[in-house]
């Protein structure tokens, strides 16, 4: 059930007050709702990653990458998903939430989640090439912005990576397959 931005859907999914699931099994819980926005990406044709927003148990916004389809580079699945919380909370500042995101978050996803004070990050699969929260820089707890976030790392990372990494390998075969035809077919008209 997409949302009018595209790439995002509200889920109501309340965990009762008394909270008996432990702070680990909550972060695999909401990151498993994550894996599941990525996989709608991935049958879109984009890069499935997927996230989720939380407060208080209770899923505020759920997004996912929608570049391809929307033509918009700035389409990220954190992107959508804060975009989505803004509409549904009606105000940009994000406090007191978690954003769960398959996928270790980029520079402009890290500079959005601070502007919108993100409380605190959960993510699954680390990004050793545009990574923000650590992996190449830190951006959400840099000491000289006015908001740090809380992060957490490595929450089924196993999974996380392995969609990516098999997302990644299928579209290389596909690649592969179809410039082998187009020299097949250049052969043949030869």
């Amino acid at each position: 059930m997409p949302g009018k931005g595209g790439g995002s859907y509200t889920v109501p999914i309340k965990i009762g007050v008394e909270m008996t699931l432990q702070q680990t099994e909550l972060d695999k819980h909401f990151m498993s709702l994550a894996l599941e926005a990525a996989k709608e990406a991935e049958a879109r044709g984009e890069v499935p990653v997927g996230a989720v927003l939380v407060r208080e148990g209770l899923v505020i916004a759920t997004g996912y990458n929608h570049n391809i389809g929307l033509n918009d580079p700035s389409a990220h699945a954190e992107m959508q998903c804060l975009r989505e919380a803004g509409r549904m909370l009606g105000n940009y500042r994000l406090l007191d939430t978690t954003l769960y995101v398959t996928l270790e978050p980029c520079a402009m996803c890290a500079g959005v989640m601070v502007h919108s004070r993100i409380e605190r990050l959960v993510f699954g699969a680390k990004d050793e090439k545009t990574g923000a929260a650590g992996s190449v820089v830190d951006l959400v707890r840099h000491p000289a912005f006015n908001h740090q976030i809380q992060v957490e790392e490595g929450v089924l990372a196993e999974e996380c990576s392995g969609m990516l990494s098999d997302f990644f390998r299928r579209r290389r075969k596909e690649q592969k397959a179809l410039k082998q035809a187009a020299r097949d077919t250049q052969s043949a008209s030869e």
